[in-house]
């Protein structure tokens, strides 16, 4: 029997009589999960498709991406050579050297909820996921709760503004509450596994994000823990769909990327979630239909993006593969592959302002004369492209489609 008074004045989902009986609409829904279902798909195909060096390399490039959007989500900006690093390492590869200690926490943690997606989620395995964010026990230079719950008297809030105009945008159950209600988060992910229930997967990873935040269990690293939790849950549902399927794939989505790129949506979008606006107080379930549509939405566009990066992934092996039959020079090969890995427009990327003579040399340590004649021979073999005339002339890889960015004078 539930004991708790209610507020007079509630304001959040967890506050109401029905929390924790999150809802969804699947028939509203039905559109927005065929769709991301469709695109999770094609993403998969096209992996399959490209070989298998080829697509564990752009997972491998995806995983280090979708660590650094999680911890930039937070405000924490990542070492990316330590970040790939620390990736490598948890592949065994045979380079890989060693990594920073708070890099190699969340990679650890990555890694655990998705090669451990079927094993049991108990408080424990919670606690040391954030212990592992933490090795050091700060968070920045302010010391906070390490591998266990919150426990302080303060009330838990999420506040943005400054000092003295702060805005409350979240307040999270108190901190005598949280054993309770993560055991019954704990019981609930474990009830509705693919295996035990017909709730849509991507839906039902959406609704664990939510729970998640919302009861906010510890005093640091609830965002990270909360976003390697929907993507174990998306892990169980790739698995339920077809067990050979490697759990490592949910990588590839780019969730997290998506999140990032749309910061302040994804934070709108949850605040609204979690606050009580147009649910009746007596209502008997909490309906949590357009944070889910959100979600679902998200999923489907991070999908879509990493479709793109896989076709990038195709085409430059291609193009590799013919410059390899071409015999260039070392230099040139520099080259292209500086060009090749800045990307295109399209991808967000590119080489600001094309490839020049004086760029050339100054890369390469070759003089002027020398570039002028290896971008000429590169020119000749259709691998480089010429773009504009005299003094602005600049050179671009050759793939069809590609633009790279110009700089503005």
């Amino acid at each position: 029997m539930d004991t708790r008074k209610p507020p007079t004045h509630p304001r959040y989902i967890w506050q109401h009589r029905a929390w924790p009986q999150l809802t969804f609409d699947a028939t509203a829904l039905a559109r927005a999960l065929d769709q991301a279902r469709l695109e999770q798909g094609r993403l998969l195909g096209l992996l399959g498709a490209i070989g298998l060096e080829q697509a564990n390399a752009v997972q491998r490039e995806l995983w280090v991406q979708e660590a650094l959007a999680t911890a930039a989500i937070e405000g924490e900006q990542l070492n990316l050579a330590s970040l790939r690093s620390s990736v490598a390492h948890r592949l065994a590869l045979a380079d890989a050297p060693g990594a920073d200690r708070s890099v190699e926490g969340l990679v650890e943690v990555m890694q655990d909820a998705l090669a451990r997606h079927s094993a049991a989620l108990d408080v424990d395995r919670l606690c040391r996921w954030q212990s592992a964010l933490f090795p050091g026990g700060t968070s920045g230079i302010r010391r906070i709760a390490v591998g266990r719950l919150r426990d302080q008297a303060d009330a838990m809030q999420i506040v943005s503004g400054a000092l003295g105009r702060e805005v409350v945008h979240y307040e999270a159950p108190p901190s005598a509450q949280v054993a309770a209600e993560l055991n019954t988060f704990l019981t609930w992910f474990a009830d509705t596994a693919p295996t035990n229930a017909a709730i849509n997967g991507i839906a039902r990873a959406a609704l664990v994000h939510l729970w998640f935040e919302s009861i906010h269990p510890f005093e640091d690293g609830n965002g990270r823990l909360g976003r390697a939790l929907a993507d174990m849950a998306l892990a169980q549902d790739m698995h339920a769909q077809d067990p050979q399927a490697s759990p490592a794939l949910v990588r590839v989505y780019g969730l997290a990327h998506q999140m990032l790129k749309t910061r302040a949506a994804y934070y709108d979008a949850l605040n609204h979630a979690q606050r009580l606006r147009g649910i009746a107080p007596e209502a008997s379930t909490l309906d949590a239909t357009p944070w889910v549509q959100w979600f679902v939405q998200a999923f489907t566009h991070a999908c879509r993006a990493s479709q793109a990066v896989v076709r990038d992934a195709t085409v430059k092996a291609q193009f590799r593969q013919q410059a390899a039959q071409c015999h260039i020079n070392p230099r040139q090969s520099k080259i292209l592959e500086r060009l090749l890995a800045a990307g295109h427009v399209g991808s967000g990327g590119g080489f600001l302002g094309g490839m020049s003579n004086e760029k050339y040399a100054k890369i390469t340590g070759a003089s002027k004369a020398t570039a002028t004649r290896d971008l000429a021979d590169l020119l000749a073999l259709g691998l480089l492209r010429v773009e504009g005339r005299g003094k602005a002339t600049r050179y671009a890889v050759n793939v069809p489609g590609w633009e790279q960015p110009t700089l503005k004078l």
